[in-house]
């Protein structure tokens, strides 16, 4: 959680870089999985997942593994089925992933939830 997005994320939400922080670093067999965590704001709680879909993010050319963002999102939608569900351009940045082609991916895997993407400013 040290570039893009991951990064904002662990300050604002320092709980999931907590979570992240239970699985083990640098574990290629991670890609696919994420780790959670439930944060409480005023009037409701949040879930937070942090998706490994990508193993390094410095370089040039493209990180971002299409399969482990299948996986994630294949994932999460077995796990909180009939939930609102929010995701940034995961894997379009840092990790030079085509959006057109992860968030196809996502609609394939989210198909039947209500999810929403969530343009992250800071």
């Amino acid at each position: 959680m040290g570039a893009g997005i991951a990064k904002t994320i662990k300050q604002v939400f320092p709980a999931a870089y907590q979570a992240d922080l239970t699985t083990v670093s640098g574990d290629h067999s991670e890609l696919g999985s994420y780790s959670v965590a439930h944060i409480d704001v005023p009037g409701k709680v949040l879930t937070i997942f942090n998706g490994y879909t990508q193993y390094q993010w410095r370089g040039g050319g493209l990180k971002a593994d299409y399969a482990a963002i299948r996986q994630v999102f294949r994932s999460v939608k077995q796990a909180y089925a009939g939930r609102r569900i929010g995701y940034p351009t995961l894997g379009a940045g840092l990790a030079g992933g085509d959006w057109t082609l992860i968030a196809a991916i996502i609609d394939e895997e989210l198909a039947g939830e209500e999810h929403v993407f969530v343009q992250w400013t800071k």
